[in-house]
């Protein structure tokens, strides 16, 4: 039976280095359930330019894809997670999309980060001035039904807790790397259960 006519389209955005391939498994799995599943390509995917650039091609991508009167739900991996914040925060997106998950992204930054001088992780370092501007006015998420999913055993974004929020519902997955987190059986449950929350003001966060 096809249940797409009642749910919103869900837009997938993927991280540093990788490509909508990654969504391969998650995507299936949703459109199994019933969801119109969208993803794009970040390009460079590779940090060279800056986060805030990539996220006009998400609001591009959107308003190119998406009558004005559709709401959608937006899905961030990791830097797409903080791609897809600055195209809510900052951009207008928090006017179309109704449902937002954050997956593994580094909130509050990554250590791995000055591993490299390029501007996208320049700003993905802990403390730098994007993440401050994009922080200091976060609880303007709690207009959306906002869940983050992360895992304490993330060695990519370090300290794992960069994850976590002071807005939205949060969950805790016990996945052992952070690539596996957007093939694990269990995000992948959280997320569908996440896209069929009933709209709401906001949601407080839990610990």
């Amino acid at each position: 039976m096809n249940t797409t006519n009642h749910r919103n389209p869900v837009l997938l955005v993927h991280g540093i280095i990788r490509t909508s391939k990654v969504f391969r498994r998650m995507s299936a799995y949703l459109t199994k359930q019933g969801w119109s599943v969208h993803t794009l390509d970040l390009k460079p995917n590779d940090a060279t330019v800056s986060l805030d650039q990539l996220a006009t091609q998400v609001a591009d991508y959107v308003d190119q894809t998406f009558s004005s009167r559709q709401p959608i739900d937006l899905v961030g991996l990791s830097m797409g997670g903080l791609v897809t914040r600055y195209y809510l925060q900052r951009l207008g997106g928090i006017e179309r999309v109704q449902r937002f998950i954050s997956i593994s992204a580094p909130n509050h930054g990554t250590w791995l980060a000055y591993l490299s001088a390029r501007p996208g992780c320049v700003q993905m370092r802990p403390g730098s001035q994007f993440l401050k501007d994009l922080n200091r006015d976060a609880s303007m998420l709690k207009r959306l039904n906002f869940t983050y999913i992360w895992t304490p055993w993330d060695f990519i974004i370090v300290p794992a807790r960069s994850s976590q929020m002071p807005v939205g519902r949060e969950v805790k997955v016990q996945v052992l790397a952070h690539a596996l987190v957007v093939r694990s059986p269990q995000a992948m449950r959280v997320l569908a259960s996440a896209l069929s929350e009933q709209i709401e003001e906001g949601s407080e966060a839990e610990g």
